[in-house]
């Protein structure tokens, strides 16, 4: 199957992304697709297949894939603003939101911005803030994981090393009244705390939690089957 493999500006970033639309039935809303950190458009192709007839939509953020990789720019509006591009070229009016890790912050920042558009929210083992990251961060994930996992053309290092500069601490709390599923991983990498539950819950008044007893973070590698079918059965719902 050859997904639509195309590009929007961002204010001139050019923001890539894959589009099931040829293959799509019109009857179901789309899906939006946010990936993780260092994460691409071309590894969900798969959950992008397995949802269908459903449209899904993933992009990758700047610094990721095949978008661009500006010198600056990578805070918590920028990043959103990526998602924005990616509706304003396809015309997208009303969607469900997937996002995973890092990119929970994303997602959130714009479904708290624009709720009218929002017709589910499928969140990945993420609290509910955007993280400020450490001065130590940047090169420790580079050379601890992206080097040692042949990731570097996932994520530039150079957007690392700009997320680590830019990034900022901000508590993601609005009140959200769309139906929302928290994904968790049980296992001790999980970046879900009970703290963090216990906010989605006083944040979300619809809200599913799905816990995942073989995984910590990473939900999709230990228990991918599980995940996809747990997305397809509360879109199913909502």
């Amino acid at each position: 199957m050859k997904l639509l493999s195309a590009y929007t500006s961002n204010n001139g970033v050019r923001i890539h992304y894959l589009d099931s639309h040829s293959f799509a039935d019109d009857q179901f809303p789309p899906i939006i697709i946010c990936p993780g950190l260092s994460e691409t458009a071309e590894e969900y192709a798969d959950l992008i297949e397995y949802l269908l007839p459903r449209r899904s939509i993933a992009l990758s953020f700047r610094g990721r894939g095949q978008s661009d990789t500006p010198t600056e720019g990578y805070d918590l509006e920028e990043h959103t603003s990526d998602i924005e591009s990616v509706l304003r070229a396809t015309n997208i009016q009303a969607f469900h939101l997937f996002t995973y890790s890092r990119g929970v912050s994303y997602a959130l920042r714009f479904a708290q911005k624009q709720p009218s558009s929002i017709l589910s929210l499928i969140l990945g083992d993420y609290p509910p803030e955007h993280r400020k990251m450490s001065a130590e961060w940047a090169e420790d994930y580079i050379q601890h994981y992206l080097e040692p996992h042949h990731r570097l053309g996932h994520i530039r290092p150079e957007a690392v090393r700009a997320i680590q500069r830019e990034s900022t601490q901000i508590a993601l709390h609005e009140m959200m009244r769309f139906p929302v599923l928290v994904t968790k991983g049980m296992l001790e990498d999980s970046l879900i705390s009970e703290t963090d539950l216990q906010s989605y819950n006083e944040i979300c008044t619809n809200l599913s939690i799905k816990c995942f007893q073989l995984s910590g973070h990473g939900i999709k590698m230990t228990e991918k089957e599980l995940f996809y079918e747990s997305i397809q059965d509360f879109l199913k719902r909502n």
